[in-house]
């Protein structure tokens, strides 16, 4: 995820959670909650092949 996205789901997330006219949406809630704490496998080494 790059920075622009995260910065987007974060917004999103905050709307979400915060804004009284946005409708609750737990699924979207929990799903932009996931992709937010994932790990970031950008540096992460490539396994070897066997």
């Amino acid at each position: 995820m790059t920075d622009a996205e995260a910065d987007k789901a974060l917004e999103e997330l905050d709307r979400l959670l915060n804004d009284p006219d946005v409708r609750m949406d737990p699924a979207r809630v929990w799903t932009l909650a996931a992709r937010l704490s994932a790990p970031v496998m950008r540096d992460a080494p490539v396994p070897a092949s066997r």
